[in-house]
């Protein structure tokens, strides 16, 4: 029993093309990207907007080679002053997918290798019935083709580690820096200058008391 959704636009039909060895069929479809076709918070191809895809699908002893292009628009931020990144991807891509009684044959042939183990062994696509499924395939090659950390233009100078600012609107975007040296310093000033502030105010109202205490003699003498 088939599991795949015919209605799913990235899954196709190989009916006309038999298995006739040498028959070949061009398909093209634009369809919405379905999501998920991008690097995580990155950047990627952003869902529902269009891809364009020209297929070729080519019938041969094992199954049916499908070979293809995809146009897609990709949106993202730049990885150093986070403004938007856009631009359009082409991406090629070319996988074989194998009739069932194949692919049990491949599998045969590949198991017990000992120069193969799991990590090793690339991963098959199968033809369930006369459909196939170019998600996976196509994903992956989107995926490849995106830069891993975008940037709106290579020299881009990033923002300002005090401020937040872009550093590539003003080049010359500076801020003032204290030597580390002189802080110390400068907390050591502002420190003398409250003690000889309260110094100074100790001293007022010692010479206020004083003034008074005579003051109250004076007038006791009298």
């Amino acid at each position: 029993m088939n599991r795949l959704d015919h209605r799913d636009p990235l899954v196709f039909d190989t009916h006309e093309l038999g298995r006739r060895p040498g028959a070949m069929r061009k398909v093209s479809r634009t369809l919405e990207a379905p999501e998920g076709f991008g690097i995580i918070d990155v950047i990627g191809v952003p869902e529902k907007s269009p891809i364009e895809l020209e297929l070729r699908l080519e019938s041969v002893v094992e199954g049916v080679l499908v070979t293809g292009t995809a146009e897609a628009h990709v949106e993202g931020e730049c990885v150093r002053c986070l403004e938007p990144v856009e631009f359009d991807v082409d991406v090629d891509f070319q996988e074989l997918y194998y009739y069932p009684e194949s692919d049990e044959r491949h599998r045969a042939r590949t198991t017990g290798t000992e120069d193969l183990d799991e990590d090793s062994e690339e991963e098959t696509y199968r033809l369930e019935g006369d459909f196939f499924d170019l998600r996976p395939v196509l994903r992956d090659a989107v995926v490849l083709a995106l830069p891993l950390q975008p940037v709106c233009q290579e020299d881009c100078l990033g923002l300002c580690s005090e401020c937040g600012a872009r550093l590539s609107d003003d080049p010359a975007h500076h801020h003032d820096a204290v030597d580390p040296r002189w802080a110390a310093l400068q907390g050591l000033s502002a420190d003398s200058g409250d003690e000889a502030r309260g110094e100074a105010a100790d001293l007022r109202r010692g010479i206020k008391n004083s003034d008074t205490r005579e003051g109250l003699a004076e007038n006791q003498e009298k």
